[in-house]
């Protein structure tokens, strides 16, 4: 059977054979037992250059092959422990296959407990309003990049610091968090709190099913074509009439999934969604979710365009 060794430093022998409670070793020249301390036993005695010699001949003859080691003395040799060299440790690799299993089972375990957690973090997001699914057991397939901006969304509502990943104590808020409350109930609509920049998508029960993150206008000022003017995102309620699908190209950059609610201002896709306002009107949102905001967005849809507290969905009613 294969054995591996585990070698430890000679020194590291050395150090613990002198450190024997009894301070007893063997003589080299005869194997008589003497104090290797000087105390007791005797002084140790001198090795025989004839003892020597023999040694040297006998191993010469061993090499060549002209004599063996009856097989009693070789069992033995094999089983004694105190002539196995102190700074080797044998394991066999049956032993080692099975360390090395028990690693494996180990690293599998701690993989499979980060993967429930993001498929328990996906499936809540989904119950929550923050991903849009036909069913919360398909979570689990929804991408890391598309579940990213769900998590932002989920800690603009609640308040929280904007990393787009969870935490113990975001996963712990999202655990016990509920959906968001919209700001008008009754009727489906689309309602845009620049706030906390998050869009919602309300159904006609009243239910936010979409939570998605945004980035307004930035209030800056700034000049095209020859004329200057502030960069804000009109308040107040709007209605969806026009779409289009794909990419655009606008006379201020190319957008994806453009949903015009008022005079050129467009909820649309963007490269650049940063975590403040930063565009010069319009309502930008990740690429990711343009098409699918799209989807669930007809013309005609009620828009809603406020700013303002927005209670959390954990806060109590005022």
């Amino acid at each position: 059977m294969t054995e591996i060794f585990i070698e430890r430093s000679s020194k590291e022998g050395v150090n613990q054979g002198d450190k024997a409670a009894d301070s007893v070793g063997f003589d080299a020249a005869d194997n008589q037992r003497v104090s290797t301390t000087g105390h007791g036993v005797g002084r140790p005695r001198k090795p025989r250059r004839s003892i020597h010699f023999i040694k040297l001949f006998c191993a010469i003859l061993l090499l060549s092959g002209f004599i063996s080691i009856p097989a009693p003395v070789r069992t033995a040799l094999a089983g004694s422990d105190s002539d196995a060299p102190a700074h080797s440790a044998p394991i066999s690799s049956a032993n080692a296959g099975s360390a090395k299993n028990s690693s494996a089972a180990s690293g599998k375990s701690g993989s499979a407990e980060v993967v429930a957690t993001a498929t328990e973090a996906r499936k809540r997001l989904a119950e929550t309003g923050y991903l849009a699914v036909a069913s919360h057991d398909n979570a689990s397939q929804i991408s890391e990049e598309r579940s990213r901006y769900a998590i932002l969304a989920f800690e603009r509502v609640e308040g929280r610091k904007q990393t787009g990943k969870l935490d113990a104590t975001d996963l712990d808020a999202l655990r016990t968090a509920a959906r968001p409350t919209p700001r008008e109930t009754g009727y489906a609509h689309i309602e845009i709190d620049l706030t906390r920049q998050v869009l919602f998508v309300v159904d006609s029960d009243s239910t936010v099913t979409l939570t998605l993150p945004i980035s307004s206008g930035s209030g800056k000022m700034f000049t095209f074509q020859g004329k200057t003017e502030r960069a804000v995102t009109p308040r107040g309620r709007f209605t969806v009439y026009n779409k289009i699908g794909g990419w655009r190209k606008a006379p201020l950059g190319m957008i994806y999934y453009p949903c015009y609610f008022d005079k050129g201002v467009a909820i649309h896709g963007s490269r650049q969604v940063p975590n403040y306002p930063a565009s010069h009107g319009c309502v930008r949102i990740p690429i990711v979710t343009a098409k699918e905001l799209s989807d669930l967005t007809p013309v005609g849809t009620v828009v809603l365009v406020y700013d303002g507290e927005q209670l959390s969905s954990n806060a109590p009613a005022r």
